[in-house]
C-alpha cells in the first residue's frame, strides 16, 4: 500500500518527521489506568522521580513523543478534579521539557491544563474529547500547538456499556469532519491537526476491526492518523478463546501485530506502552517498504 508523504510537524520548535512511522510512548500519571495504573506511584502518591525515569527510559527506547496524561480514560473511569490533574501532569511536563529532547504531548481535555502545559514546554495536545469541553477550542487555538482530535462515543464511565453504530466508519468520519470544521472556525490551522479514530473508546471488537480495516478512509483531507491499540481490551477478548480475557500485561505480540497493520494502512503515529518492541516492529516495516521502492 502506498503511504502518503507528509511534511514535518512543528511541535513548539521540535519537529516530527511524519514521512516515517513514529512511536508515541505512554506516560500515565494516574493510579487507575487500565494497563499500568499506579506504576509510577509510591505510598499512594505520584513519585516524580519514578515518573521522570520512566519518561527518560521511553526516550532511550526510541519514542519520538511522550504522551503525559493525568486523567484515566479507561472504560468505567471516573473524572478527576482539575487540581489533581494539574498536580499529576504539570511538574512532569516541566521536568521533561527541561531535561529531555523529545516532543511532549499532553493527554488532556482541560483548557487550563492545555494552556499551562504549553507554557511549560508541551508541544502537542492529545484530546480524547476532540476539544469539546468548555473552553478547550479557544485554549488549544491560543497555544498554537498541533492538536490530535479523537472520536469517542459517550464518556469513559459508560462508553463500553453498549456501543452502537449504523456504520462506524461513516459516523467516525462525520464526527472528525465536524471537529475539523470547528477547529478551523476557532483559528486552528488544518495543518496542525492529527486524527485518532479512538479504538476502544465506545467501540465493540467488530467496530474496532472495521475501523482498522478501513483506516485509510479516516485520513480526512490527508491529515495524519494517530492510533492507540496497545494492550487494548480488543486483544484480550480476541485471544480469550475459552479462557478468561488475556491480561493487559500479556498482550505485547498482538499489540505489535496491530501496530504494523495500522501503519500499513496509513497510520503516522502509534501510541504504545512497549516502546522498544514497537520501534523495532515498525523499523522492519519501514525497511521492507524502502526495499520495495528500490
Amino acid at each position: 500500500m502506498s503511504i502518503p508523504q507528509r511534511p514535518a510537524l512543528d511541535c513548539a520548535g521540535r519537529f516530527l518527521d511524519l514521512s516515517r512511522p513514529l512511536v508515541m510512548g505512554i506516560v500515565n500519571t494516574t493510579p487507575d489506568s487500565f494497563s499500568d495504573g499506579g506504576a509510577l506511584y509510591r505510598n499512594g502518591a505520584l513519585d516524580l522521580e519514578r515518573a521522570f525515569a520512566h519518561a527518560r527510559a521511553l526516550c532511550e527506547e526510541g519514542a519520538a513523543i511522550l504522551d503525559i496524561g493525568g486523567e484515566s480514560t479507561r472504560p468505567g473511569a471516573n473524572p478527576v478534579s482539575l487540581q489533581e490533574e494539574q498536580d499529576r501532569v504539570l511538574p512532569l511536563v516541566e521536568r521533561v521539557a527541561a531535561e529531555l529532547d523529545v516532543v511532549i504531548s499532553v493527554d488532556t481535555s482541560s483548557a487550563a491544563v492545555m494552556r499551562e502545559a504549553a507554557a511549560l514546554g508541551a508541544g502537542l495536545i492529545n484530546d480524547v474529547r476532540a476539544l469539546t469541553r468548555e473552553g478547550a477550542l479557544e485554549a488549544a487555538a491560543g497555544t498554537g500547538l498541533p492538536v490530535c482530535l479523537m472520536h469517542m462515543q459517550g464518556q469513559p464511565d459508560t462508553m463500553q456499556a453498549a456501543p452502537r453504530y449504523a456504520d462506524v466508519v461513516a459516523e467516525v468520519r462525520s464526527f472528525l469532519a465536524q471537529r475539523i470544521t470547528a477547529c478551523a472556525a476557532a483559528g486552528i490551522d488544518r495543518r496542525r491537526l492529527l486524527l485518532d479514530p479512538g479504538f476502544g473508546f465506545g467501540k465493540s471488537v467488530a467496530h474496532n476491526f472495521q475501523l482498522l480495516d478501513r483506516l485509510p478512509e479516516l485520513a480526512l483531507e490527508g491529515l495524519p492518523l494517530l492510533v492507540g491499540l496497545s494492550r487494548k481490551s480488543l486483544i484480550g477478548k480476541v485471544l480469550a478463546r475459552d479462557d478468561p480475557e488475556r491480561p493487559a500485561g500479556d498482550r505485547l505480540p498482538a499489540s505489535l501485530a496491530l501496530a504494523v497493520l495500522a501503519v500499513e494502512r496509513g497510520a503516522a503515529i502509534v501510541r504504545a506502552h512497549d516502546v522498544a518492541a514497537t520501534v523495532d516492529a515498525l523499523a522492519m516495516f519501514a525497511a521492507m517498504r524502502e526495499w520495495g521502492r528500490q
